[in-house]
């Protein structure tokens, strides 16, 4: 059984207890309407019971897990206003003058102060007050202002108050709490992406320690003193550690091979990255360095340049030089110039 059914039994049995009262006729001799009294309790305790269980309710914020109290349409307010306006005045109209103080009907101000309560738990604030000035209007014409507060008033108008209180207390726990889920969201993907960047950081010192490991070896054992062999698979170290920094999401294994064996036949590439890769998935990514490395594997230029682009249509350019000499001329030429569409 959940806290809502356990409070909903609560208030049925209350309002239960207060509505009895009003059939113990303590003095008979004083009713001269007693049609009243009944049909003021079989008026109170339907409405009142449709409060508590919220028929035809609806949640104000639907969308939402939070617990929010549902709230009754138009048609159950006027139903609440018009128990408020016939029962606080219907058991003083049944009786004689000698008569209205007594517990069969004044306990509708306990009654009425039952509803107005659960009509504030029930999100409708500006509804419960207004049921209880129709009550306190009507109590203190039919007993006096003083007799009323003494016969209940006060503890109703208390009831009415404290549960305004305790909502504002909810609904500020509330947006405690979901503030509280944003933070700890926000932490939870901070603590993310800095495993994530710890663990790239990882990935690029095994790199570098793969790649300039053996050499760095070799240039202590020989104190300095390389074979030319050496210093060109130095040369080669330093430029794919340069390229893992300029031009990361460039590469995989298989553009690390062919940049590999482009500069292992003489060839100089370079790599930029210049952000033009953000946002593209993974799958699309894989595709673009897939036909970068077909277009290496058949590049014969001396220098070879790849860069990205922030073009809404090319992903990646390639551009390829030679020599002069080669060509004929006094400049380089370009003899490769590919463009890297973005996957649609």
């Amino acid at each position: 059984m959940t806290v809502r059914s356990i409070l909903s039994v609560i208030g049925l049995a209350f309002t239960a207890y207060l509505a009895a009262r009003g059939l113990i006729w303590t003095s008979p001799d004083t009713v001269v309407r007693g049609w009243l009294l009944v049909g003021a309790l079989f008026l109170y305790l339907p409405v009142t019971w449709l409060w508590i269980f919220a028929i035809g309710a609806r949640d104000p914020r639907a969308d939402d897990s939070s617990n929010t109290p549902a709230r009754l349409p138009g048609w159950g307010v006027a139903l609440a206003l018009i128990v408020a306006v016939l029962v606080s005045n219907a058991p003083f109209l049944a009786v004689t003058a000698e008569g209205r103080a007594q517990p069969f009907v004044t306990w509708v101000i306990g009654g009425i102060g039952a509803l107005m309560t659960i009509v504030m738990v029930r999100r409708r604030p500006v509804v419960a007050w207004t049921g209880m000035a129709i009550l306190a209007v009507s109590t203190s014409l039919w007993l006096g202002p003083l007799e009323a507060l003494s016969l209940g008033l006060v503890g109703s108008i208390v009831w009415v108050s404290a549960a305004q209180l305790v909502m504002i207390a909810l609904d500020r726990a509330a947006r405690d709490a979901e503030h509280l889920a944003e933070l700890q969201q926000a932490a939870s993907a901070w603590q993310a992406s800095q495993s994530g960047r710890q663990r790239e950081r990882r990935i690029h010192v095994q790199r570098a320690l793969q790649a300039a490991g053996p050499i760095l070896a070799r240039t202590i054992e020989n104190g300095g003193n390389l074979r030319s062999a050496d210093k060109e698979a130095a040369r080669r170290a330093e430029a794919s550690l340069r390229d893992e920094l300029r031009g990361n999401r460039l590469l995989d294994d298989v553009v690390r091979s062919e940049i590999d064996a482009a500069r292992r036949r003489g060839a100089i590439v370079n790599l930029f990255d210049e952000g033009g890769l953000e946002g593209i998935p993974s799958v699309d990514l894989d595709a673009i360095r897939a036909e970068l490395a077909g277009v290496l594997r058949e590049a014969v230029s001396d220098r070879v340049i790849i860069r990205t682009s922030p073009h809404h249509e090319i992903a990646v350019t390639v551009v390829g030089r030679s020599n002069a000499d080669q060509a004929g001329g006094d400049d380089d030429h370009v003899d490769l110039w590919h463009e890297i569409r973005r996957p649609r």
